[in-house]
């Protein structure tokens, strides 16, 4: 089997336990407690898909992935693991790697357009109830029907502000627009520019073909999304963020049917805060994805601490499980073991729900594929050593590699054209300008206060000379007093 059709995960009394090239868009998991070696799993993974030709994109909470960009060095620890794990052509190899960064701080910036993160993901991000999702589902409708581009923030809110101005003209064709839901929806707007919300909307929004490079040497790009600020500020625009990649992949790829290796892999780290609270629309479209990205040949692996965070509709659909250890201290965690024990299957040599709470750091329980996509027993596995570096590149060694991207220069400079605020404010603008030319209809039907005073007067002086010379007389005297001006 040569390289491009499979890697090793570790191994099990100096077996390989090996992942298959062609059963990896069967999606997978890694999971395990703080400590016991979740991320050198997944550097191990994406370094293996790399030397697949696979691109990986993953997200970097920790900021410990980095080191994929380094070669690793000589360590007693690596050369006491690889006489347990039969890696014949094991070498300490930097991977390709480019660098991402919300903030356009650690990495190109990377962005996306209100109109391409649509209104279902907006709503959870936002956290809105049903009745102020209906409301910005209506902004979407009413920019749709207008031809006007919604890229960044200010065109979000300068929608929902003239929704709120023009309601009544509105609710015949969308609906009553609550002022309640309105002003919800701006508050909200509010926390998630503060939160840097203006910063990952916004133009150049990233190309998912930028995601899915392959170097001169046909290794598959790593695209390393450095999420340790995002996740630490604002959670709820990272779990948008990953969404969003999934619905793009889902509908830009054609269909690519059975392949010796995936199109592209993904790996969603803290996978919990795509399940917590998410309303059930959310949850259906993301089963929905799980289910059929894989004909597009994009594979999903989910990392959290516990597999119990993933509803058990997706679960179902995981081909690799990877387990490390889990700590079981209270009567819940002992439940939990046990229902995650029995998402292997057996294997007759040992208790699995026992070795769970045993595993040491790098260890753990894995069940892979075999070539007909039937789960093998799971194995007590030893964690193949990274070839790469294990933790963080020095600020130096990461400022050089940003330097030679690829991308370095596509991505850096914000850009701001026409779309819905300037269309907006200028509207604005014009009927304010129109609205101040027209004269009031009350002076149009009555002359002046000044005017209307003197007539009186005049009607009333002349009624008591009774004449119409006195009249002619006391006009000419208003005349001469206020110069022609009455």
């Amino acid at each position: 089997m040569s390289r491009n059709e499979s890697f090793i995960i570790g191994g099990e009394n100096f077996q390989p336990v090996i992942q298959l090239g062609r059963m990896s868009n069967r999606h997978g998991m890694i999971a395990g407690a703080t400590g016991t070696g979740k991320t050198v799993t997944l550097q191990v993974m994406a370094e293996g898909f790399s030397r697949m030709g696979v691109p990986v994109f993953a997200a970097d909470i920790k900021g410990d992935l980095s080191g994929l960009a380094a070669a690793g060095k000589p360590h007693p620890k690596i050369d006491e693991r690889l006489k347990q794990i039969p890696i014949g052509d094991y070498q300490q190899f930097q991977s390709p790697v480019v660098f991402w960064d919300v903030y356009g701080v650690n990495g190109h910036p990377i962005r996306t357009t209100i109109s391409e993160m649509g209104p279902l993901l907006l709503a959870n991000l936002l956290e809105l109830n049903d009745t102020q999702a209906g409301a910005l589902y209506a902004a979407f409708r009413i920019a749709d029907d207008q031809g006007m581009l919604m890229l960044d923030l200010k065109d979000l809110k300068a929608m929902i502000a003239w929704m709120g101005d023009n309601a009544k003209k509105l609710r015949s064709e969308y609906g009553n627009l609550a002022p309640a839901s309105i002003g919800s929806i701006q508050r909200s707007l509010m926390v998630l520019e503060e939160q840097g919300g203006d910063r990952f909307f916004g133009e150049p929004a990233v190309q998912i073909n930028d995601l899915m490079h392959v170097d001169f040497s046909g290794r598959g790009v790593i695209s390393l999304l450095d999420a340790t600020r995002l996740y630490a500020q604002s959670p709820k625009v990272y779990t948008a963020f990953m969404l969003w990649i999934l619905s793009e992949l889902f509908e830009q790829l054609p269909e690519q049917g059975d392949a010796d290796r995936p199109r592209m892999v993904l790996f969603f780290d803290e996978a919990h805060l795509i399940f917590k609270n998410a309303p059930k629309p959310l949850l259906d479209k993301v089963e929905q994805v799980v289910r059929l990205i894989r004909s597009k040949g994009v594979g999903i692996y989910f990392i959290s601490q516990s597999p119990t965070d993933i509803p058990e509709t997706v679960m179902g659909q995981l081909g690799l499980k990877i387990q490390h250890a889990l700590r079981a201290f209270t009567p819940r965690d002992r439940q939990s073991v046990k229902t995650i024990a029995a998402n292997f299957r057996t294997n007759p040599a040992f208790d699995t729900e026992k070795i769970i709470t045993e595993l040491g750091i790098g260890e753990a329980l894995v069940s892979t594929l075999d070539e007909k996509g039937v789960p093998l027993p799971v194995r007590r596995t030893l964690i193949a050593p990274p070839q790469s570096q294990i933790g963080p590149l020095e600020a130096g060694e990461h400022t050089e590699c940003m330097n030679r991207s690829p991308l370095r220069g596509r991505y850096d400079t914000p850009v701001d054209r026409e779309s819905a605020y300037e269309i907006l404010k200028t509207r604005t603008a014009h009927e304010a300008a129109d609205k101040a030319e027209q004269p009031s209809p009350k002076r149009t039907a009555q002359s002046s206060p000044r005017q209307s005073i003197s007539e009186a007067f005049i009607k009333s002086a002349a009624r008591s000379i009774g004449s119409q010379i006195g009249s002619r007389i006391i006009r000419g005297v208003l005349g001469s007093v206020f110069g022609g001006r009455r």
